[in-house]
This record gives structure tokens, C-alpha cells and sequence, in this order.
């Protein structure tokens, strides 16, 4: 690691204590109004912090997180790249828009498998979610697809259509399944025969992440190889029937559905068929990926596995190589700040519950799985609940601090880095009540944490990925609407020095976002951050 060597920063004096980076997944800097669920909360803690010296606010959405636009939500995938890459890269809807336009994504091989099988008269499957929401996939990438396969003469597709419900609106599928029920019966002639095959709610089908919940993926592959499970003519139908035997149910939690005609699914995963998982992100789309290729798969019994070729959108594990085969090429995040740190000797510790583990270590480090180098860094999972957020909103935010305390009085670990998940899994529900524990659960935990790392003469920092809480619901008319989708709201950035070791002061950049946070670490640390990485926003006074 010659190549990753830091420079030392003038004037700098070490202090004793460690620095510790408190990561408040999904909690931005609201409207200030009843529907900002940080604004409405007890929250002393981070209140008191926010008027500190050293605090401003950071973008955390659009092109300031490598997406395409600034109306473009930012998320904990592309949040946890930017903090822990120094700099932006272009991230995955925007490398499939890219290749869309230029046409390359269907000229690699991967493309060009899934047409030839098309062509000898195999069925190609596409898997992925419905929605505009561009966090996890984007239906105007489906639909090329369907374009393409259509243009370059299959006949016979099979979509298996995951229900947002999250990025979107919590109960818009139908937004989304109608338009693509009536494209997909434009594009059945001349022979062709396109139709949606099965489907789910993300949260209860396919799009389990972090092996917390195998029986997602399980259901998932029921309803889109071995079309198991309850029968309905289309895909609306099932939507609509879903609704009204349960008004309160949202998208996210719909049951699986299989589309059948006289009592025979019309789109079951048979040997000589592709199969194309088309959501760009990766967390969610990784253990579909195994379950469709892993040899010696144990997970759950899968029954049947056909002879397919499978590919997915993007590579969403590089190190683990998952999928083997993928249609776009994923962002190159080289020389992270966790490279830098482990080549200068940081000792470091990283930790967080199942749903955000992924987040301060895989994602934190540029895509790449397990230790950079094991000697100096020590990583902490912590398993989450099996329920939805709402009825636990405190999630495992305690025992996460309880890690992160006796990594600080244990002395030997001088980066730690956390995530507490509540406000954004909780946020993502709707439910106000239970949004107001979470975030009040995590200030809890962080004036915990702030009193240890003062005892220890260290420093503090804290910021989020995006936000989530800071708005809860709509309202129009007098009408409000839970609102459970990502923010495009700034998220804070507060450095609290315990140490009194050196003077710091506000660097003046210029709209800063998440992925000036890497040179700052390196800056608290006593290190001149790399070159190109994006400026320090604290520089000594």
C-alpha cells in the first residue's frame, strides 16, 4: 500500500481518545414543522449538538451522491459510498441510464446470452421492481428491455413484478402495473407473447439483504420459478384484491401472487430460460443472485433449479463475484478512506445492526466485502428484528451503543464508525408514533455515546446518509398521507472536539455534501487528505 500513503498535517497534536463517527441513518434537517418527525421529537442531545461551532449541513441526494439528477433521492447504498470514497462517483441509475443511451449495455455478453436463449425460443424472465422510485431499479430501465427484446425478436417474456411502495408511494402500484399490463399487451403481436408472471411487496418477496430473512427470497422464488402461490388473473387484480381485504396494507408488505390461467401459472422459470435481475442496487439483489447460481445452496430448498442463465443488472458483489454474469459494468471505487487508514497503521471499528451492517463496511468500502486488513480493523454485526419497524421503532440502537462504549474504554481502536438504522427503517413505515421512538431512541443513545467519547477525551462526529424521519406525511385539504420515502432534505454535520488538542475551525467549502466527510476524517486524524479526494470541510484554526 506504498501508493496510499498519507502525509502528516502541519501544526497538528494528537489527542488521546478516539474519533467516533455516528452515522443516523435517514435522519436530515426537516422543514421544522409537525410533519418532521425530528422537529416534533424530544431530541436534547442532537439539538445542543447543532448549535455547536463546528456544524453545518451537507447534500446528501442527486449529483452531490454520483445520481443523475438533483431530483434524485439519495439512499444508504450510495450515502455510505460517498462517505467512505472521498469523492463522487457515478452511481448505479446513472451508469444505466449511460449505457442505456450509448447502447452499450446491449451489446455485452451478458445481453447477448439472454437474447441468443430468446432466440432459440426460451422464455426471458425479467425480475425487478416496478417503480420510478430510482433507488433500487427504475421501470424506465425495464422497459428498454422490453424494447429491446422486442426489437431484436424474442417472443416470449415473463416480467415478475416486485411492489415499491417505499421510494414511491405506499400504496401507488397500481401507478405502475397498469401502464406496464397495457405495454406489455402492445407488445404481444406478431407473434409475441409478453405478460407479467408473478410479483410481491419488496419487504415480504425476493428482496431480503444481509441474510436477515431467507424467507423472502424464499417466497420469491416460489412465485417467479416454480409459480407457487396464490393465483390471481393479473397483476392488478391481485393489487386490487390484496387492497380490499386489508385497507391499511401498503406495497412494501403485499403478499406474493402467481398470474394464472385456468389454474396454470403463465410464466413458471423452465431449463433454457434467461433471467435478468434488473434492479441496478446491490444489497437487496444479492441473495436472489446466490439463490439462482450458488452451487451447494443451503439457504432453503429451492425444489426445482432449472438450467437458466442468469445476469443482473449490475455486479452487486464484487469480491464474492455476484452475479458471475451482469449487463452494466459497476462504479470502480479504488483507494477508500478505509485503505488510506489501514495503510497508516488506524486501528479502526466499525459496527451496526444486520440492516445497516452492510452499510459501514461493504458500502463504506467502495463495494468490497470483509477486512481491508484484519489486524488493525475489527467489525461488529449486531442481528436486527424479524418485524416490521413500527412495533420494535428502538431496533437494536442500545446494543449497538453498548459496542461502540466498550470500544472506546477498551482504547485501542482510534476510528469507529456506527450506524443506527432507526430512522430510516422506522421512517420508512409511516407510522408517526413509532418514527418519534426511533429518532428519540437514537438521540438517547447518542448523548450515551457523546459522554463516553468526552470521558475519553476524544472527538465526536455525527451526520446521516439522507433523510427519511425528517418527513413523515403530506397533507393537503386537511388530509394527511404517511410519507415513506427518502428526503431530498441536507442532513447535519457536527464535530464536537472533547480533546481540546487543536482548534478547528469551518474549512468555508463550498455546498458541501457527504463525500467531504473522508478528508475530513483524515484531517481529525492528524493526515493530509489525498489529493483528489474532495476538500476537508474542517481545517486547524
Amino acid at each position: 500500500m506504498a501508493d496510499l500513503k498519507l502525509g502528516t498535517l502541519a501544526g497538528y497534536r494528537k489527542f488521546p481518545g478516539p474519533l467516533v463517527t455516528v452515522i443516523m441513518d435517514g435522519m436530515g434537517i426537516g422543514q421544522g414543522d409537525a410533519s418532521d418527525g425530528l422537529h416534533v421529537s424530544h431530541m436534547p442531545v442532537l439539538g445542543a449538538l447543532r448549535h455547536e461551532p463546528l456544524s453545518i449541513r451537507l447534500r446528501a441526494h442527486g449529483r452531490a451522491v454520483g445520481l443523475p439528477s438533483d431530483d434524485d433521492m439519495g439512499n444508504s447504498e450510495v450515502g455510505h459510498n460517498a462517505l467512505g470514497a472521498g469523492r463522487v462517483f457515478a452511481q448505479g441509475a446513472k451508469l444505466v441510464g449511460a449505457a442505456i443511451a450509448s447502447g452499450k449495455i446491449f451489446q455485452s455478453a451478458a445481453w447477448q446470452k439472454v437474447r441468443e436463449r430468446g432466440l432459440a425460443g426460451g422464455t426471458v424472465h425479467l425480475i425487478g421492481m416496478i417503480s420510478d422510485g430510482n433507488v433500487h431499479s427504475h421501470l424506465d430501465h425495464l422497459y428498454a428491455l422490453l424494447e429491446a427484446c422486442a426489437r431484436e425478436g424474442v417472443r416470449r417474456v415473463r416480467v415478475h413484478a416486485l411492489l415499491d411502495g417505499r421510494d414511491v408511494g405506499e400504496k401507488s402500484a397500481l401507478d405502475y402495473v397498469l401502464p406496464l399490463e397495457k405495454r406489455l399487451a402492445e407488445s404481444s403481436r406478431e407473434g409475441r407473447d409478453f405478460r407479467i408472471a408473478s410479483g410481491g411487496g419488496r419487504m415480504v418477496t425476493t428482496m431480503d439483504r444481509y441474510n436477515a430473512d431467507w424467507s423472502v427470497v424464499e417466497r420469491g422464488w416460489k412465485a417467479h420459478v416454480l409459480g407457487e402461490g396464490r393465483a390471481f388473473a393479473s397483476a392488478a387484480e391481485a393489487v386490487r384484491t390484496y387492497y380490499a381485504e386489508d385497507p391499511r396494507l401498503t406495497d412494501q408488505y403485499m403478499g406474493s401472487f402467481v398470474v394464472a390461467e385456468a389454474g396454470r401459472p403463465v410464466g413458471t422459470v423452465q431449463d433454457g430460460d434467461s433471467v435478468v435481475f434488473f434492479n441496478f442496487r446491490g444489497d437487496r439483489a444479492i441473495e436472489i443472485s446466490r439463490a439462482f447460481e450458488e452451487e451447494g445452496f443451503h439457504a432453503f430448498d429451492r425444489k426445482r433449479v432449472p438450467d437458466v442463465f442468469y445476469a443482473g443488472m449490475m455486479q452487486y458483489d464484487g469480491d464474492a463475484n455476484i452475479p458471475r454474469r451482469y449487463l452494466v459494468e459497476p462504479p470502480a471505487i479504488d483507494r477508500t478512506l478505509g485503505q488510506y487508514l489501514c495503510a497508516a497503521g488506524v486501528t479502526s471499528f466499525a459496527t451496526s445492526e444486520t440492516q445497516k451492517f452492510g452499510h459501514v463496511t461493504y458500502f463504506w468500502n467502495g463495494n468490497n466485502s470483509g477486512y481491508i486488513d484484519e489486524g488493525l480493523e475489527r467489525y461488529v454485526e449486531i442481528p436486527s428484528d424479524r418485524v416490521t419497524f413500527d412495533l420494535r421503532p428502538w431496533m437494536k440502537a442500545a446494543e449497538i451503543t453498548d459496542e461502540v462504549l466498550s470500544a472506546v474504554q477498551g482504547g485501542g481502536r482510534k476510528f469507529i464508525r456506527l450506524n443506527f438504522a432507526n430512522g430510516d427503517m422506522v421512517g420508512h413505515t409511516g407510522v408517526v408514533p413509532a418514527i418519534r421512538i426511533a429518532v428519540e431512541c437514537v438521540d438517547l443513545c447518542l448523548g450515551r455515546i457523546a459522554a463516553e467519547v468526552e470521558r475519553a477525551k476524544g472527538v465526536l462526529m455525527v451526520t446521516a446518509d439522507h433523510g427519511n424521519a425528517d418527513r413523515m406525511f403530506t397533507e393537503k385539504n386537511g388530509q394527511r398521507t404517511p410519507f415513506v420515502a427518502h428526503t431530498l432534505n441536507p442532513v447535519p454535520f457536527i464535530v464536537k472536539d472533547y480533546s481540546g488538542a487543536n482548534a478547528w475551525e469551518l474549512a468555508g467549502v463550498e455546498q458541501p455534501g457527504l463525500s467531504n466527510v473522508a478528508a475530513t476524517v483524515c484531517t481529525l486524524l492528524g493526515y493530509q487528505p489525498p489529493e483528489d479526494y474532495d476538500p476537508s470541510l474542517l481545517r486547524l484554526a
